[in-house]
């Protein structure tokens, strides 16, 4: 399986990767076609952990978290199709997609067995790995809902929905890669929920999202995948699989679009699942508690790997 090695910026990597200590980079060839840029840092020999990122970012969401966990793992953050510095292609942003990316890379990166830690969208990819794949899942820490939340409204729930006004705009096919293109909305997805990302760091996410194809990506991710996987949460169709694989789920305490009830497991779903919420952080979890998703990160680990 092709797998581009390591090689300076100029000569293979693109100049405007931001660098982090102890952090190498690499393009694996997956069996689709698509080249997939992964970070990487810590002991080939630790056990590893792969690290999933949200939308708009990419790998460098993990940029307060990669350091801490590279002390005790092999941490691979790749950057998901259509994202940071990987291919973004026409095609493939479906939840059995993204899935199949995600188990190819850990066919070519030859890792039978990981611990795992994803945020927003690829919570949905997280828990069918889980489902799918339970062999291959060691642990989960999903930085979100878990699978079996139940609904029943709450006037609360308004000033969470006002906030995914942006969602069906996205989706929309045209309208949702100009806007993405944009300057704006961009911005705000980044800095109208949290004040723990730079203007550094925006500039790193906003300039890949802005690479040729990705705001295309960007709306097809939200078309195919977000919008349809949120519909199957919220309708309890993810409640008909039973999670086997040692699972912790995060929500953040200022995060308006969630409520504590979301952790509540309602039966005997899940064989080993715990859920908290994360004081003084709301959507971008890893951005705005990173000691809190590390801690948690090491005692689902040191138990569970």
């Amino acid at each position: 399986m092709p797998d581009a090695p390591n090689t300076p910026q100029g000569h293979g990597h693109p100049s405007d990767l931001p660098e982090l200590p102890g952090v190498t980079h690499r393009f694996v060839g997956l069996p689709s076609g698509l080249r997939m840029h992964v970070a990487e840092a810590g002991e080939r020999e630790a056990p590893a952990v792969v690290l999933l990122h949200g939308f708009p970012q990419n790998w460098w969401e993990w940029r307060k978290v990669i350091p801490q966990l590279a002390e005790r793992y092999r941490v691979i953050a790749p950057d998901l199709r259509g994202a940071g510095w990987t291919d973004a292609p026409a095609e493939g942003y479906t939840v059995n997609g993204m899935v199949a990316d995600v188990v190819a890379l850990l066919d070519a990166l030859a890792l039978p067995r990981v611990g795992l830690i994803a945020h927003d969208f690829s919570a949905f990819i997280g828990y069918r790995l889980c489902f799918d794949y339970p062999d291959r899942i060691g642990a989960y820490l999903c930085l979100g809902p878990h699978p079996y939340i139940r609904l029943g409204f709450k006037p609360q729930m308004l000033a969470g929905l006002a906030q995914l006004w942006f969602q069906p705009v996205v989706a929309a096919p045209g309208l949702g890669p100009w806007v993405l293109s944009g300057r704006a909305l961009p911005h705000h997805l980044l800095s109208g929920f949290t004040d723990s990302i730079s203007e550094e760091d925006t500039a790193v996410f906003t300039r890949r999202l802005h690479a040729p194809g990705h705001p295309e990506a960007g709306s097809a991710l939200y078309r195919n995948l977000i919008l349809p996987e949120m519909g199957r949460l919220v309708s309890g169709k993810y409640g008909q699989n039973r999670l086997t694989v040692p699972t912790v789920a995060l929500l953040g305490s200022d995060d308006r679009a969630v409520l504590p009830d979301m952790l509540a497991v309602d039966g005997d779903r899940a064989d080993d699942l715990t859920g908290h919420m994360v004081d003084g952080a709301a959507h971008f979890l890893a951005d705005d508690r990173p000691d809190a998703v590390v801690q948690h990160a090491l005692e689902l680990f040191s138990r569970a790997l």
